[in-house]
């Protein structure tokens, strides 16, 4: 008889939804409504040399996914996809994501976030807010969010951002590792994603045409430019603050680690899309699936991978941000990620919606 030890228990109870579970997801949803919402961490950030709540965030931020990663790598050293993901993750973050723009506010230049492109980030294609920036800044900005987001995703599949440059997927591949089988696997999660992160994109798209639209015309057309920017104010609160920060990190020890991701984040949604007609796609070997469902299990999306194997069917999926734990997992070796130009005709390759 195995005998449980106290780290144990407690790494099971806050793994699986015990109570532990419960008040780490309370203290994460106060810290962001706290984060959000008031200057509590102000001082905090002013007492250690920082200027503001919002570089003591982004240090946070950068130390768990670094934190993180240093587990995920010790935890899969032995898978150089992981490992490498990995640390490119980490490197993201850490220069992109909070060194640049911190030097950069330190030459008295406006702070951008190289690693972050519209729909994700809808201030980096805001004419009122973009349009201030350096032209090397704007140029980059357009050029990756309309030709570098779609191209790349074309040829990698959304993994080679929402698994290899996004800080959001990282500090959920890293920090949010031990929760990531908590995803939920219903068929009406599955509906309630196909309707929650299209309309999230579709909200995106209309505003962003609007603040274009208002940019151009605003002066001659007062109420509409009112409208825009309470739309605008709106959109930044309930997507930007509440379902990416409160809700996406929030739920991350009850919901697992892509609530945010899965449901609601408009650059998947737009990469997903651009997903099922790409090059991307998972790899089923043929007969040597023994249906022991470790690989649905550990899909952080809820994707039920083990239903593909069983079938023999390879599959492109456009909510799989081709983490690879699925293959990782899996004891006979039986799914791999691939990029492919041409799909072989005897394989039968099954595209869904999401």
């Amino acid at each position: 008889m195995i005998r449980q030890t106290t780290y144990d228990r407690f790494t099971h109870d806050i793994t699986n939804r015990g109570i532990s579970a419960w008040i780490l997801s309370a203290l994460l949803t106060g810290f962001y409504l706290a984060l959000y919402f008031t200057e509590w961490f102000t001082p905090i950030a002013q007492s250690i040399g920082l200027d503001g709540k919002w570089t003591l965030y982004g240090l946070l931020y950068t130390i768990a996914i670094v934190g993180g990663g240093i587990f995920v790598i010790r935890r899969y050293r032995h898978n150089r996809y992981q490992v490498i993901r990995t640390c490119v993750v980490m490197f993201v973050q850490s220069v992109l994501a909070f060194a640049l723009p911190q030097f950069l506010k330190a030459i008295h230049q406006p702070e951008y976030y190289f690693s972050y492109f519209w729909p994700l980030k809808l201030d980096y294609l805001t004419p009122n807010t973009i349009f201030h920036y350096p032209l090397p800044i704007i140029l980059f900005s357009f050029a990756g969010s309309l030709l570098l987001v779609p191209i790349a995703g074309a040829f990698f599949g959304k993994r080679w951002y929402c698994s290899w440059v996004c800080g959001c997927g990282g500090l959920a591949n890293t920090a949010g590792e031990p929760f990531r089988h908590l995803s939920n696997k219903s068929t009406a999660a599955w509906k309630f994603e196909k309707a929650a992160i299209y309309s999230v994109l579709a909200i995106c798209i209309v505003l962003t045409a609007l603040l274009f639209t208002t940019y151009a015309v605003g002066p001659k057309h007062p109420d509409l430019a009112a409208f825009t920017y309470k739309f605008q104010s709106f959109y930044g609160l309930i997507v930007g603050t509440m379902l990416s920060g409160v809700v996406g990190v929030g739920l991350y020890p009850i919901g697992g680690t892509r609530v945010w991701c899965r449901n609601f984040c408009p650059m998947a949604a737009l990469l997903g899309m651009v997903q099922k007609i790409g090059r991307y796609r998972i790899t089923v070997k043929k007969n040597m699936c023994i249906s022991c469902g470790l690989c649905s299990k550990y899909c952080e999306m809820g994707i039920d991978v083990r239903s593909y194997a069983q079938s023999n069917e390879s599959f492109t999926r456009a909510s799989c941000v081709g983490c690879g734990l699925c293959a990782e997992v899996c004891p006979r070796g039986v799914l791999k990620l691939e990029n492919v130009s041409n799909r072989a005709p005897q394989e039968r390759l099954v595209q869904i919606t999401l």
